[in-house]
């Protein structure tokens, strides 16, 4: 990987209630830190895996470079949740060129939506280990009209839209640029604000993705109804910030419920993937996301999954200025920075 200036691009992960930036770069002291940035957006900003405020996201987007000092214009964006299929697919052994002239008919029976409505995209992982004849296939399918809605908001905060990625790759990306990878399987589970994604690695190849609407999110909506504050505020009694509305003992009550709920959805996604991949065991799993940090969720979710447990670090291949960056925040920030920085990864001219 040879991040040259000119090719780098600003990795901005664009998400239900913080949006995320952060630019790397090619140094003498190695792959480095270059810029990271995130700043708060107001509910219903960005909902549901949507653009829903383009006015009011574009200026956010617009102060975050502003007070952070990016001048690249040049952006990684990523999507996910309900309307981005990702499917692992057989086909019969065939060249790239060829792929690419029969995926639409081939995607049909496995796309949920209008097939006119998507955009489609693949990569062949490979030869199938039970035919030779045939070969393994990711296909990945967005619906059109979301991608065009990060784009227009990208467009109007001034910046270059130069790739669009799915979470969960970008996810995998700064996975594997941080930590040896090995053929043992690996869960990478993301906790946002309103969606959790699913990535289970074997090597360096998904082989199982799922999105599910959980996160963060469900947290508040349980504060804010039983104290009746605004969203804002129960989001700062969730990080920490005392309230004399609500006790230590009911906040913990709400998270050990929360995160009690997340860790069946896991769970039941889990033993998809183990139905399907019988003598495959997951021993490990890293997080990431604002959920990342729930010391209730990391250890309940240890004992319900028999894994190890642990909340990834996306700096720790990174030279970081630390006149710049003191570790204590980075050390804060670490899980919410790990797709921006997977984006990050990426150039300009990237497939």
């Amino acid at each position: 990987m040879i991040l040259k200036e000119k090719n780098t691009l600003v990795g901005l992960d664009i998400g239900s209630r913080t949006i995320k930036a952060g630019e790397i770069a090619a140094t003498h002291k190695g792959v480095s830190l270059k810029r990271f940035g995130m700043i708060d957006i107001a509910p219903g900003m960005i909902e549901e895996g949507a653009v829903k405020d383009c006015q009011g996201a574009s200026q956010a987007i617009r102060k975050l470079f502003k007070d952070n000092h990016f001048k690249n214009k040049n952006v990684a964006i990523s999507i996910g949740g309900t309307s981005v299929i990702v499917k692992k697919i057989v086909m019969s052994a065939m060249s790239e060129d060829q792929v690419q002239e029969t995926i639409q008919f081939e995607a049909e029976q496995y796309i949920p939506f209008d097939i006119a409505e998507v955009n489609l995209d693949f990569e062949i992982i490979g030869p199938n280990e039970h035919n030779s004849n045939q070969m393994d296939v990711l296909l990945v399918a967005a619906k059109q009209e979301i991608i065009d809605g990060f784009v227009n908001l990208v467009q109007m905060a001034d910046l270059i839209p130069c790739v669009v990625d799915v979470d969960a790759f970008a996810l995998q990306n700064i996975f594997e640029f941080n930590y040896d990878v090995t053929e043992e399987n690996i869960a990478l589970i993301d906790i946002g604000f309103s969606k959790t994604s699913l990535n289970i690695l074997k090597g360096n190849t998904s082989v199982f993705m799922r999105d599910v609407s959980l996160g963060c999110g469900q947290i508040d909506q349980q504060i804010v109804s039983l104290i009746d504050c605004s969203v804002e505020a129960a989001d700062k009694i969730k990080l920490g910030q005392e309230s004399d509305k609500i006790s230590g003992e009911q906040l913990t009550e709400i998270v050990g419920f929360i995160v009690s709920d997340w860790c069946l959805e896991i769970r039941r996604a889990l033993d998809f993937f183990y139905s399907t991949y019988p003598e495959d065991q997951i021993h490990r799993i890293i997080l990431s996301g604002g959920g990342g940090h729930i010391k209730e969720f990391r250890h309940l979710l240890a004992i319900e999954t028999s894994a190890e447990v642990e909340t990834i670090n996306p700096f720790q291949q990174l030279a970081v200025d630390s006149g710049e960056y003191e570790s204590s925040y980075l050390q804060q920030i670490a899980p919410q920075a790990a797709i921006c920085l997977g984006l990050a990864l990426r150039k300009v001219n990237d497939k």
